[in-house]
């Protein structure tokens, strides 16, 4: 592209931290390939869609989004779950996008997006059940075909690793593996993000130390199912040394562990957890009921007993941990005792926040065979009454951490601009405790600063709890604990080269 404008690219990410994560390395590919990325898809020649097929109104908002796009003029091309889910069905039943292209496409991405320029429409991707396939695209694996050097990091030799950061700000997820062993009946992600596949420790750190040089202070590490790291390397408790490695970077003062599966989390895991300093005392749960019937339908482990003493456990190492889960009502076959049971588990285990899905039927899954399919308007009824005890239940969580400190990760100001390094930010800041995770958990809002200096986003702060509303805190700034150095400010940031 060289000689001409480099052609501008608007990336649109639906869905979880991994597309956040993929997105990120789409970014970086194509900035390597001579792209310019820009924040306003009207300003865009081609955008890109990441999108989402975890449910229903997931892939809505994912075809909404496509349409949305191709209004602007610009060239679609839509990636992620769903592409790679529906692929050539997909692109016949949307032909406002001008490509639809699975994982496997992400390399070759930045020539596929100039001959989508060029007015050419490449093959779209053909689906298949990537159960059957190893290794697993778009774990961020090391790609020899890549050898960049880019200013402030060192020439490639060997191997390289891709990633560009999307938004500025202290946090920031990291893949540690994709994929999934597991079959339960409702789910669909198996059949299109593949077999579960481990990055290795070494690869992870490195881009650890990658993220804490672009200005990130906490790392949140997603795959989809964190307890199951390292069952396919050589040795074992993989997930512990990883933790301990990766608090010790240097400029990371938060680790967040993210997607834990209650069957596989083990007492060492809880005790790292708990014992490592920098590790947050925080368990994102996949409980998704508390019935026993209900559960083996699923085809998944444990029953209201064992979830409450695994809980107990964790309270017992850290009592002030975070908890949060997603439950499932509705599921084919739940009577008015299954849900019973599960509301007895909510109220049980006092959690600090719990999402609420109604069952639908997902394409290919066994669950969709199922007999004893509920009404819509029985399932709707379910999730209503339960969201209802979630929300009462989750306010008085939050209400009990009044009148005890905690450590807050400054994110934001309260017009959710970051400020550079000596500017003083204007209004409220807000932060999150070790006890939330970014967009899903809630957050502090600081708003007595008498007796520190002005906080800034990247600093950690010592609070004292004075208020809640729903599951969010205020708080008062005691003192600033480790503040943020030199954090890089800008829509986009550089791209990582790690060898």
């Amino acid at each position: 592209m060289s000689g001409q404008q480099a052609t501008r690219v608007n990336l649109v990410t639906l869905g979880c931290a991994r597309n956040e994560v993929d997105s990120s390395e789409i970014a970086g590919r194509l900035q390597v390939g001579g792209y310019q990325l820009v924040a306003d898809p009207a300003a865009a020649d081609v955008v890109v869609v990441n999108t989402c097929a975890f449910v229903a109104s997931a892939k809505k908002d994912s075809i909404d989004t496509v349409l949305a796009a191709a209004d602007t003029g610009a060239k679609v091309v839509a990636v992620g779950c769903l592409a790679e889910r529906y692929g050539s069905e997909l692109a016949a039943a949307l032909p406002e996008a001008d490509a639809v292209l699975g994982f496997d496409a992400y390399p070759d991405l930045a020539v596929l997006l100039g001959e989508v320029v060029d007015g050419h429409k490449p093959v779209a991707h053909t689906p298949v059940d990537r159960r059957l396939l190893l290794p697993i695209s778009p774990v961020a694996r090391p790609d020899a075909a890549v050898a960049v050097s880019l200013p402030g990091h060192a020439p490639a030799s060997g191997p390289t690793q891709l990633r560009t950061l999307l938004h500025s700000g202290p946090v920031a997820p990291l893949k540690i593996a994709s994929g999934c062993d597991r079959r339960c009946t409702f789910c669909a992600i198996p059949s299109f993000r593949g077999a579960f596949v481990s990055r290795s420790i070494a690869e992870i750190v490195a881009e650890a130390n990658w993220l804490a040089g672009e200005g990130v202070r906490e790392i949140v590490l997603v795959s989809e199912n964190s307890t199951s790291y390292g069952k396919d390397l050589a040795g074992e408790r993989h997930l512990e040394d990883l933790l301990s490695r990766l608090a010790a970077v240097p400029g990371i003062i938060r680790v967040r562990l993210s997607y834990l599966q209650p069957a596989e989390t083990r007492p060492w895991l809880i005790a790292a957890i708990a014992d490592i300093p920098g590790v947050a005392d925080y368990y994102d749960m996949s409980f998704q009921h508390a019935s026993e019937p209900v559960l083996r339908r699923m085809r998944r482990f444990g029953s209201r007993p064992t979830f409450l003493a695994l809980i107990e456990q964790i309270r017992a190492a850290a009592p002030e941990a975070g908890i949060r889960s997603n439950v499932i009502v509705g599921f084919p076959g739940e009577t008015e005792q299954d849900l019973a049971e599960l509301e007895a588990f909510l109220i049980g285990a006092r959690m600090d926040a719990v999402g609420v899905f109604g069952y639908s039927d997902e394409d290919g899954t066994a669950a969709a065979d199922l007999p004893g399919k509920l009404d819509d308007d029985v399932i709707a009824e379910r999730v209503e009454r339960v969201t209802s005890l979630v929300e009462e239940l989750t306010a008085q969580r939050a209400e009990d951490r009044i009148g005890t400190e905690m450590l807050v990760l400054v994110d934001t100001t309260e017009s959710d601009d970051l400020v550079a390094p000596g500017v003083e930010p204007a209004g409220p800041l807000f932060g999150r405790g070790p006890h939330q995770a970014p967009d899903v958990d809630g957050n502090v809002a600081i708003i007595d600063l008498q007796l520190v200096g002005r906080p800034r986003p990247g600093d950690l702060v010592r609070c004292m709890v004075t208020g809640s509303d729903g599951i969010d805190l205020t708080a008062r700034a005691l003192d600033i604990v480790q503040p943020a150095g030199g954090s890089r400010v800008g829509d986009l940031r550089g791209t990582a080269v790690l060898t």
